[in-house]
């Protein structure tokens, strides 16, 4: 029963991603670069603090 569960939300998911791409795709061209801005920061963090430990917490 979950994994039909999971599959009704993935293509819900799907669904609702296409629908804004295509009603709106200046929007959804603002969602992707927040979410490649989100993942730039987080791994620019990610290498802030391996430095950090690299430098033995100092």
């Amino acid at each position: 029963m979950a994994v039909n569960a999971k599959k009704v939300a993935v293509y819900a998911l799907v669904v609702f991603a296409l629908y804004v791409i295509i009603t709106d795709p200046k929007t959804a061209a603002d969602y992707v670069l927040i979410g490649f801005q989100g993942i730039s920061d987080a791994a620019g963090a990610l290498g802030d603090f391996a430095t950090w430990v690299a430098k033995g917490g100092k």
